[in-house]
């Protein structure tokens, strides 16, 4: 089995709380960054294995390319083993 990297949008998923700096990024109960407000824009700071992208936000995530190929004889069973 290999695997390959995929690159999914969870912006739907993600909440902000509200800090001191800006607001703190998490996805369930994982904190995954930091927004940072200030009068040049907003600066992202996310963890290792996310990324933002105009209003979006990706997780990068490694997924099998195919499925596993299995044998299985059945002595001609009708499907039945």
């Amino acid at each position: 089995m290999t695997l390959e990297n995929k690159r999914l949008d969870i912006t739907d998923r993600v909440v902000g709380k509200l800090s001191d700096s800006g607001f703190t990024l998490f996805v369930e109960e994982e904190s995954i960054g930091q927004v940072t407000l200030s009068e040049q824009g907003n600066q992202y700071s996310l963890k290792n294995g996310y990324e933002q992208e105009g209003s979006k936000i990706f997780q990068q995530v490694q997924v099998p390319s195919a499925k596993d190929a299995k044998y299985v004889d059945c002595d001609y069973e009708n499907g039945w083993c």
